[in-house]
């Protein structure tokens, strides 16, 4: 049996789907049956509709209501953990330890 190509469906598909499950006319399962889709699938579009059905009243969420870390702090830090790396490849090249390069 061939596979099947892998679907991509639309967002207005997915909310088509999502608020038809929201109503409970159907069931998931029906709607998967109906849809030709994976009931898994209809109830996780179900969630992020309903996380994220705040969002068009205008709410913000509070994640990206925080701040971003400050890149300037981040760079500093990988430029630091870059030469303490440079600095213990070389000391362990210098030990004759059973961990040292050969």
């Amino acid at each position: 049996m061939p596979r099947r190509a892998r679907r991509n469906h639309s967002p207005t598909f997915k909310a088509k789907v999502a608020l038809e499950v929201v109503r409970g006319v159907k069931t998931a399962a029906e709607l998967a049956k109906q849809f030709d889709l994976h009931p898994n699938l209809i109830t996780d579009w179900k969630t992020q509709l309903l996380e994220r059905a705040a969002g068009v009243f205008g709410e913000v969420e509070a994640a990206s209501a925080k701040p971003g870390a400050d890149l300037k702090e981040l760079h500093a830090k990988i430029g630091r953990q870059a030469l303490e790396i440079d600095f213990l490849e070389g000391a362990l090249g210098k030990t004759a330890g059973p961990g040292a390069r050969r």
